[in-house]
């Protein structure tokens, strides 16, 4: 309880700080999927107002690469700031701006759902996170100072069950065991204070380099992203990346080269403790360094298609030895039969991801996708061949149609992730097991900060497809979501085969969406029904082996955003 005073003191006096400083200025960056803004800018972008050259694969968004001097500034609409004040990041001029004020409230009825929250975690009943912050810039030095503080229920719920055989049980722990994903985050409320959305750097031209807690965000995804997202928490790092596009004479190129320092969460993974100690090997207390690069090229005939590349590594640092490709494990080789078969042990988990996003603005509308894989290949020949083996892909478009004037638009979004291991898995391993999945690795245990992967936020192996349909105007929206997930099906085939008496696990939902701003006040709500086909893949009382009935589950979901946007003027 102490604790908890704390942190409210703390955010009390921080308020106060903040109201009494002299605010002179727009904030210079957009934290990675901020609720409304976000998808506000994207839509300007759709729309022609936003600079065509930002290609949004490289988040959080920088305010000075969303200026463009021959379009009408969509910042004051969405920042309520004067845009005569100068952007120009290497200006001497000081400046000093509060950043807005975020409140998120959210409430799952009798089991988690959700993702791509942050800070917050998978939660059964209230939950609530704080976020608030300072940025300043002093010529080439900017510093952001933005804090994050959740607070949650943490019920128990019912989970993964303790009465099934153990060879099910066994294939459960399988992931678990090659993976950090906990179904509860402890016992009891659970409460956390985090530097969130800070970061200092230097800057020079278009490029910036600094240290920064800040989540990331890398591909064109909307709901999901393959290798970072805000998923989890952020997490410390240094990084080098560009602020706007940079112009060559081939296109414009956007990147970021990161060095940082991933977390595993220590906790067992299943409620039943009897379980635990059975079946889960615990972890090893080391932290994980990670190394990573991304490169978003816009070819100069091509104005409107954008072309990403990524690349991920991550090794417990008990394993990394001094050398300098220990330290910068992204050169090296993508073939398998380069690096040598004798390196596994080192435990080195990859994923290397590329991305396309073709925008037209004459239509009002965008195409993307992104394709990762996370294994080296055996040689280029092997990857020709065999270009499933260990992969992930997302699709998706964005199209808006006009309703009346420039101002109001029926939005359309949509979205399929899919994770699970494809068909090849009957050709590459023995049986219908097959092996490891997205985000998941034998030695270095799973791409995850944690406790939650630091990408796809559904489920280890879950597919997930989304469709919303909205009223939008300005920042308000108005509409429906209707999402398909299903449950860990890599564990699903690998525990129940080709049996017919147990179904997969799959979430059906929909959802009601409403946005408003009253002048410096933003709301952003959604609330979900959620209809659990064959919840856990348990069978129902009523169920018989000649009339195989499941357990179906229903739930609901609430999020509320309260943003307050500080008047700039």
């Amino acid at each position: 309880m102490r604790e908890k005073y704390k942190y409210i003191l703390f955010y009390k006096f921080g308020f106060l700080f903040l109201f009494l400083l002299n605010d002179q200025a727009l904030s210079q960056t957009i934290p990675a999927s901020f609720p409304v803004f976000e998808e506000a800018i994207r839509r300007k972008q759709l729309q022609g107002d936003i600079d065509p050259g930002v290609s949004f694969h490289l988040r959080p968004l920088q305010a000075n690469a969303l200026a463009n001097d021959s379009l009408d500034n969509p910042l004051p609409f969405l920042y309520l700031v004067d845009y005569e004040r100068e952007l120009d990041p290497s200006s001497s001029k000081k400046k000093l701006a509060l950043l807005p004020i975020r409140n998120t409230l959210m409430y799952n009825s009798g089991r988690p759902y959700g993702w791509g929250n942050g800070l917050m975690i998978p939660n059964v009943g209230f939950q609530n996170y704080t976020s608030l912050g300072v940025f300043g810039q002093f010529g080439f030095l900017k510093i952001q100072l933005q804090p994050e503080f959740v607070s949650a229920e943490n019920l128990s719920y019912s989970g993964f069950p303790a009465d099934f055989p153990a060879p099910v049980t066994r294939s459960r722990f399988f992931y678990w065991n090659n993976g950090d994903f906990p179904e509860r985050f402890g016992e009891g409320t659970y409460n956390k204070f985090w530097w969130g959305q800070s970061k200092l750097s230097l800057t020079a031209g278009s490029f910036e380099l600094g240290v920064s807690t800040e989540n990331i965000w890398w591909g064109p995804g909307q709901f999901n992203a393959l290798t970072f997202s805000n998923n989890a928490q952020g997490f410390p790092h240094l990084t080098f990346n560009t602020t706007k596009p940079v112009k060559t004479f081939l296109g414009s190129l956007e990147g970021q080269v990161i060095v940082g320092r991933l977390e595993d969460s220590q906790l067992h993974p299943t409620q039943h403790e009897a379980l635990n100690q059975v079946y889960f090997n615990p972890f090893s207390g080391d932290w994980k360094y990670l190394n990573a690069f991304n490169l978003v090229f816009q070819p100069k005939w091509f104005r409107h298609l954008f072309i990403g590349f990524s690349r991920t590594y991550q090794q417990y640092d008990g394993f990394r030895e001094n050398r300098f490709k220990d330290w910068f494990p992204i050169l090296d080789p993508f073939q398998k039969s380069e690096v040598g078969f004798d390196r596994d042990l080192e435990g080195k988990d990859q994923q290397v991801a590329v991305s396309l996003r073709y925008v037209i603005p004459s239509a009002g509308a965008e195409l993307y996708g992104e394709y990762g894989r996370r294994d080296h290949a055996l040689n280029w020949r092997e990857f020709i061949l065999n270009p499933d083996h260990a992969r992930a892909y997302l699709l998706g478009l964005n199209k808006l149609f006009e309703i009346s004037g420039k101002e109001r638009f029926l939005q359309v979004r949509a979205e399929m992730t899919q994770q699970q291991e494809s068909v090849n898995r009957y050709i590459r391993y023995l049986g219908l097991g097959g092996n490891q999945t997205w985000h998941t690795h034998w030695r270095a245990r799973g791409f995850t900060n944690h406790g939650q992967a630091m990408g796809v936020g559904t489920g280890v192996g879950s597919n997930v497809q989304s469709l919303e349909v909205a009223v939008v105007k300005k920042l308000n929206k108005m509409g429906i979501l209707m999402e398909r997930v299903a449950n860990h099906q890599d564990f699903y085939f690998r525990a129940f085969g080709q049996q017919q008496e147990r179904k997969p696990w799959v979430d059906l939902s929909l959802g009601l969406l409403l946005d408003h701003q009253w002048n410096n006040l933003l709301v952003s709500s959604k609330l979900l029904f959620i209809h659990g086909l064959n919840h856990q893949w348990q069978l129902s009382p009523d169920s018989t082996s000649e009339f195989p009935i499941g357990d179906h589950k229903f739930d609901v979901m609430g999020q509320v955003h309260l943003i307050y946007l500080w008047n700039q003027k």
